[in-house]
């Protein structure tokens, strides 16, 4: 088989040393003077690749191939000194550091950037003492940076600066499961940051994700009386005619709304929507949330829901609503629920990216909510793709 497809495989590694060579060129070519807050990641990633085994992907960092914005760069440092203040506080062995209120710093103010570097530093000058190449990682936040490498110098990740967070994360916490430090470094960023929290899930983690895969179907009994359900449950779209129907309790008479025949009480869970092009909703819905009516489907009344309208604006219907970035508005929504840890999160499937993550304490059943009003594009529950059985999943380039 590889032979057969040596005659494509040679000219693109010759077309990626070549493009690879050239954005070398190009980056010495117009290299500007570090900032110091740029100088000051560089000097952290140099510190963390020489104690962390398997953790060359930081020598583009370190070797300014990769160089962030300022702000990324002062955002990076106040939140790695919010972790490392967290750590000295009380927590549980099982849980990450309580959240600070660092995203709520002036960017732009020197001295909390300063005070940051200084926390940072101290901590910096213990690892320093710690033997060269003297911490493994675990397998699979090495194969996570593999990932993270290759989608990076494919270009289609613009910093490595999830990388740099997972090795920083597995030095920080070396007294945990290390075939964890991935998932935990995850739910940390979508507590600490719901909007965007990581442009790119490599595949360890998505794999994660989706393995906790549940089949769900259209409750019939809850459906808007307006929408046309298929006869597997799983597509809907709006009809021109209301159908005649019982009117039950459970029932959405006003919004064009269904919600699943399953409920979840407990654990992880994970289902995907082929959504529409012009109006949707998908989320979950409280068991004890009103469904008549056209009263507001917000956090306020009992729902957890990503929303887009007239095509452009997509939202999270928090109270008031958080406005998502829509410069690249997904065509299939992953829905994960862990209920125990207190996350609902939304990605986008085809780009395996973070969208959006609502955090709080669930005391209620939920139950999967899907809404549409368009009449010719169906809204389609689907049942998550395993792609274990590939034999290169995190780093083929035919993927």
């Amino acid at each position: 088989m590889m032979q057969c497809l040596q005659f494509l495989v040679e000219p693109t590694k010759n077309v990626t040393i070549k493009f690879k060579e050239f954005r070398k060129k190009s980056k010495n070519e117009k290299r500007e003077p570090l900032d110091e807050s740029q100088q000051f990641i560089v000097n952290l990633a140099q510190d963390l690749r020489r104690v962390c085994q398997r953790s060359e992907v930081l020598d583009y960092i370190s070797s300014c191939e990769d160089v962030w914005p300022i702000l990324t760069c002062r955002a990076v440092i106040l939140e790695c000194a919010s972790v490392l203040e967290s750590k000295k506080r009380p927590m549980q062995t099982d849980r990450w550091p309580e959240i600070s209120d660092w995203k709520d710093l002036d960017l732009t103010g020197e001295q909390n950037v300063e005070s940051a570097k200084r926390v940072i530093l101290t901590w910096t000058k213990d690892l320093r003492a710690q033997p060269e190449q003297s911490v493994w990682p675990g397998e699979r936040l090495v194969v996570a940076l593999d990932d993270f490498e290759n989608h990076w110098r494919r270009g289609h990740l613009a910093t490595l600066q999830s990388a740099m967070e997972l090795v920083f994360w597995a030095l920080l916490n070396k007294e945990l499961d290390k075939e964890n430090i991935p998932q935990k470094w995850l739910m940390w960023k979508q507590r600490s940051q719901n909007v965007g929290a990581a442009p790119y899930i490599p595949y360890t983690l998505w794999h994660w994700i989706c393995d906790v895969g549940v089949k769900v179907t259209l409750d019939l009994d809850t459906a808007n009386p307006d929408l046309l359900i298929s006869e597997d449950e799983k597509r809907m779209r709006c009809g021109f005619d209301r159908k005649d129907v019982p009117n039950y309790h459970q029932r959405f008479d006003g919004w064009w709304c269904a919600v699943g025949t399953e409920s979840f009480s407990s654990g992880r869970h994970y289902w995907e929507v082929d959504v529409g092009e012009m109006d949707w909703r998908v989320g979950v819905a409280k068991e004890s949330a009103l469904r008549k009516g056209f009263k507001s489907l917000n956090t306020d009344t009992g729902y957890l829901t990503l929303r887009l309208e007239r095509g452009t604006e997509l939202k999270a219907l928090t109270v008031p609503f958080t406005s998502l970035p829509a410069t690249t508005l997904p065509r299939k929504v992953g829905i994960h629920l862990d209920f125990d840890e207190g996350q609902l999160s939304f990605y986008d499937v085809e780009r395996r990216s973070h969208i959006y993550t609502y955090n709080e304490t669930f005391d209620d059943k939920l139950f999967p909510l899907f809404g549409t009003v368009e009449i010719v594009k169906d809204l389609v529950i689907k049942w998550p793709v395993d792609r274990s059985h590939y034999v290169c999943p995190s780093m083929c380039q035919w993927v």
